[in-house]
């Protein structure tokens, strides 16, 4: 149960938040190199950034970071519900694992993407 009620909670999210921080994204883009560079600094990296800067940056990592786990929550509920319209997974002990396997995949796939990232940062 909640598993269901986690992959609708975390499809809206998606589609919420992401289509918002999307817009913002593009209307960066769209408003000029000065608007795109305040919205990386928000969002992502401003190496010259202020306190203010500094928080929004941890506060845009961390949306960052919610929006990834909500996609492979999301996703691997996806696949769970896919089998179970199949007939396959009701009884409740299999039920219950696939359950917990939706949780813990996502929130490893989570972790591997922002290690990989990491990673990334700084070897460059």
């Amino acid at each position: 149960m909640a598993v269901s009620i986690f992959h609708r909670i975390t499809g809206d999210g998606l589609a919420i938040a992401g289509v918002l921080l999307f817009l913002w994204w593009l209307c960066a883009i769209a408003a000029g190199p000065e608007a795109y560079a305040a919205f990386v600094a928000c969002v992502w990296h401003d190496p010259d950034a202020g306190s203010f800067h500094q928080v929004t940056n941890i506060l845009g990592k961390i949306v960052l970071v919610g929006l990834t786990w909500a996609f492979f929550q999301h996703l691997f509920s996806g696949i769970r519900h896919l089998v179970l319209d199949t007939g396959a997974g009701y009884e409740l002990k299999t039920n219950r694992l696939w359950s917990i396997l939706v949780f813990v995949g996502a929130i490893l796939s989570t972790a591997a993407v922002w290690l990989y990232i990491a990673k990334e940062a700084l070897h460059g």
